[in-house]
C-alpha cells in the first residue's frame, strides 16, 4: 500500500491491489533469501563431498573474474533491497518506481516468472548432479553434457537465470531492477563466451561439433 501511496498520493482502489503489492513485497524478500541459503547449502555439499571447489571465477582481474564479481555485488544488492522493502517500505522512494507498471497484473506475472525459472534452474543442477560446476573447472572438469536440457540450448541455466532477472523487474518495475535486468543480461552473455572458449580448449572437436548442431541459447 506505501508504494501506490508514493506514487499516486492516495490508498490503492481496492484490497486486491493493496494484498498483491504487499504479498509480492514478501515474496521477494523470502525468494532471494531462501536463493541465497539454497545456493550456498548446495556449494558447501557438493564440495565436502566431492572435495573439490564447485565455484570457479577464472584468474584474478580476468574477464570472467570481473563478470562474476559484478554480478555478486548485483546479487547482494537485489536481496539488500528486496529485505529493505519489508522492514522499510519507504525504500521504494529511492527504488524510481515505474508507476505505468506497477499493477497487481505485472507484479503477479514477475512472480511467477520467477518461480518457473527457479524450478529450471534447479531442475537443470539436478539434472547435471556431480557434474555441475558455477564456472570452468580446470582442475577436475567435467565431462561434456549434451543431453537434456543442453539438446536445445548450450547454455539452459543462463537462459533461466534471465527470465528471473526479468521477472524480478516484472515484480519490482524500477529503474533499480531495470539496471540490474541490463547488467545481468549483458553479463551472463559475456560469461557465456567466455566460458564457451574454455570449454573449446578443454573438449576440442568434440565441443566444436556440439557447437555446429546444438545453438548458443534457443535460436541460431
Amino acid at each position: 500500500m506505501v508504494t501506490w501511496v508514493l506514487l499516486n498520493g492516495q490508498p490503492p482502489e481496492n484490497r486486491q491491489q493493496m494484498d498483491i503489492e504487499l504479498f509480492s513485497r514478501y515474496f521477494l524478500a523470502t525468494f532471494f533469501l531462501m536463493i541465497g541459503v539454497l545456493f550456498s547449502c548446495r556449494v558447501l555439499g557438493q564440495q565436502q563431498r566431492g572435495g573439490y571447489a564447485v565455484i570457479h571465477y577464472g584468474a584474478s582481474r580476468s574477464g570472467t573474474w570481473w563478470h562474476r564479481q559484478l554480478f555478486n555485488l548485483f546479487r547482494a544488492a537485489i536481496l539488500g533491497i528486496c529485505v529493505m522493502r519489508v522492514l522499510w517500505p519507504e525504500t521504494d522512494a529511492w527504488l524510481g518506481i515505474l508507476g505505468w507498471l506497477y499493477q497487481p497484473l505485472v507484479l503477479s506475472a514477475g512472480i511467477l516468472l520467477l518461480l518457473i525459472a527457479f524450478g529450471l534452474v534447479s531442475f537443470i543442477q539436478g539434472f547435471l548432479g556431480s557434474d555441475w560446476r558455477s564456472g570452468i573447472d580446470t582442475s577436475h572438469p567435467p565431462p561434456l553434457i549434451t543431453e537434456g536440457p543442453f539438446r536445445y540450448s548450450r547454455n539452459p541455466t543462463y537462459i533461466a537465470v534471465m527470465l528471473a532477472q526479468l521477472g524480478f523487474f516484472m515484480a519490482l518495475p524500477s529503474l533499480f531492477s531495470l539496471v540490474c535486468l541490463v547488467v545481468g543480461v549483458v553479463v551472463l552473455i559475456r560469461q557465456a563466451h567466455s566460458e564457451e572458449r574454455e570449454l573449446e580448449q578443454l573438449h576440442g572437436p568434440a565441443y566444436r561439433a556440439y557447437c555446429e548442431q546444438v545453438p548458443r541459447w534457443l535460436v541460431r
